[in-house]
């Protein structure tokens, strides 16, 4: 029995015989075309850039269909990237200038972009490299004429384990039999890692090398939950797991009856529970599983469509439908939170790429470079804000002064409205992220200014312990449980219950049931968190006080480890949760 652990990016636990896939990757050795066939050399290319983009339009129809718009955007962006004019002129020139073959002049084209990307410095522009590289997959495999993969048809269950696994080749899974995924490569934040989470199959991602280990046909564990890959099980093993598939059926059942209900503590406590979204086509997902409002809108997705800046009217249109949707239901707006080598043409023309993308230019700062940018979206949030109840929310603040002059800016866009004598309200409440540790210390002096508080966890841990953890050489640094991010914790609440204003989790630690008791304890109230996540929080939470919680969080601040503090959680929440799963 071997046991791998890797990041569990899809919940749940599958139990089948393994497909080994391997490494596909297309390397082609340098190929030439003789001088006079440049012209249809170039035509092939063509042809078969016609051929994918026709194949990843499928894919989109397909996603559209499945699993709703949302998904489909990705395989939308797939069909632009492939049709962009320099990356096809790119190919063309090695073409006509050294008379590389078609597929060769593709991969290497590809193979220096998707290095551009690796090499970027962060894991989320990192995992961006994998949506290239199956543009290339896709692009050489039509060109040398090979049969594309297909995994949308199996005769029996089968787990498939990969080097990685393409967004395209994760959509076309067989849900029928695919009943789970484990990969070598990957991370929390690739398409591929969201797409299994919409198709709700059981999937670990940067395991880390294991496929020359396995046989095809062994039978192989994978638990989405843990992030726990077992292989060749044995019978006790087997059974516990079995045991612990058919609990989770039972238990999904359950919960779905709990989610038109509030979400409250065995003493009385009510605990809001909000979704995190990132395209308005989520918003009948969130209200199928309770949410209470948005208590985080990314509005990324609208400088990612196209090389234009999105106008005004684009801004207002997207948000009006979410917040029409939730009527009085509480909607919080944050502003642009991407780096300048992501806006627009014009903004990437004038700026670097940064030395560290997640220290150099990006969110609030960026806004605040771009005024006219900045501008734009704020006009669009307070006009919406007169159609429903909305909050606006700045990220990645870390000085006071930085979000005075944020809000100043905000101030100044109220103005310029009632000047052109267009309806908004002023009025909204003004919040900030807490997600660098600068902000944590001075969460007192933030409190006396902002209207709300929204930890973002996962940048708050990954700049306090200064590990990413898409990084497997420093994933296992990344731990929530560590004393110093809970001390973080502890003084952004604090600061927020002295000052009494209302401070929410949104990060990832808020859909993880460990931290959801010990959060409590420190006097968060509201959690926003993926919608399907809802129904389970409600049932935890039910079975929690709110005093037990506090003496839960005084008691972890005695601990110097990070993992004696996860292990605790761990421990409290399986007591806490009596017979219905080990699933903290």
């Amino acid at each position: 029995m071997k046991i791998l652990h890797g990041i569990g990016v899809s919940r749940g636990v599958a139990i089948a015989p393994a497909v080994v896939l391997g490494k596909r990757a297309f390397r082609v050795p340098a190929r030439f075309v003789n001088v006079k066939a440049v012209d249809s050399a170039i035509e092939r290319l063509e042809t078969a850039v016609d051929a994918v983009c026709a194949e990843i339009a499928e894919s989109e129809r397909m996603a559209a269909k499945q699993l709703g718009e949302k998904y489909s955007t990705i395989f939308h962006a797939h069909q632009q990237m492939l049709r962009d004019p320099k990356l096809l002129e790119e190919m063309k020139q090695l073409i006509r200038e050294k008379c590389y073959a078609p597929e060769y002049a593709a991969s290497q084209v590809f193979r220096r972009y998707i290095k551009v990307f690796q090499n970027l410095g962060t894991a989320y522009l990192a995992e961006r490299a994998m949506d290239l590289e199956d543009l290339e997959r896709r692009l050489v495999r039509q060109l040398l004429g090979k049969q594309r993969l297909d995994l949308s048809h199996f005769t029996q269950d089968v787990v498939v384990l990969a080097n990685d696994l393409t967004p395209g080749e994760t959509a076309d899974l067989d849900r029928q039999h695919v009943k789970g995924f484990a990969t070598e490569a990957g991370g929390p934040t690739s398409h591929t890692a969201i797409l299994a989470g919409a198709l709700e199959i059981p999937a670990v991602v940067g395991i880390g090398p294991f496929l020359n280990d396995v046989q095809a046909g062994e039978t192989v564990i994978v638990d989405g939950t843990q992030g726990v890959v077992i292989v060749a099980p044995d019978e006790p093993t087997l059974e516990r797991y079995r045991m612990r598939s058919r609990q989770l059926a039972m238990l999904r059942q359950r919960r779905r009856q709990l989610r038109t209900r509030p979400a409250v503590t065995r003493d009385g406590v009510r605990i809001r529970l909000k979704a995190n979204i990132e395209f308005p086509d989520e918003i009948d997902h969130c209200l199928e599983h309770g949410a209470e409002g948005v208590g985080l809108f990314r509005t990324e997705f609208l400088y990612l469509r196209d090389e234009q800046e999105p106008t005004e009217e684009e801004h207002f249109e997207a948000y009006r439908r979410v917040v029409e949707a939730f009527g009085d239901k509480p909607v919080t707006i944050r502003t642009l939170d991407l780096g300048a080598d992501k806006v627009s043409q014009r903004i990437r023309e004038r700026e670097r790429p940064p030395a560290n993308p997640a220290l150099g230019l990006r969110s609030l700062r960026l806004s605040l470079k771009y005024l006219d940018l900045f501008k734009t979206q704020l006009r669009a949030i307070l006009r919406v804000a007169r159609l429903g109840n909305v909050q606006v929310m700045f990220p990645l603040v870390t000085t006071v002064q930085e979000f005075r002059q944020a809000r100043l800016v905000l101030n100044e866009v109220a103005e310029d409205l009632s000047h052109d004598g267009i309806d908004h309200d002023r009025k909204i409440p003004i919040g900030m992220m807490v997600e660098v540790p600068a902000a944590a210390i001075m969460a007192e002096r933030f409190a006396r200014e902002a209207g709300f508080f929204s930890i973002g966890t996962n940048d708050l841990i990954q700049y306090t312990l200064a590990a990413d953890r898409g990084d497997k050489e420093v994933a296992h640094l990344y731990r929530a449980g560590e004393p110093a991010v809970m001390r973080l914790l502890r003084m952004t609440t604090a600061a927020a219950r002295k000052h009494g204003i209302p401070v929410a989790v949104c990060g990832q630690m808020a859909s993880q049931l460990p931290f959801v008791p010990v959060l409590i304890g420190m006097g968060v109230r509201e959690l926003s968190v993926p919608p399907q996540v809802i129904p389970e929080l409600k049932d935890l939470i039910g079975k929690l006080d709110t005093r037990e919680c506090a003496n839960l969080s005084k008691a972890i601040a005695r601990f110097e480890s990070g993992n004696t503090v996860e292990q605790h959680l761990v421990r409290v929440v399986r007591s806490c949760m009596e017979n219905d799963l080990e699933e903290a």
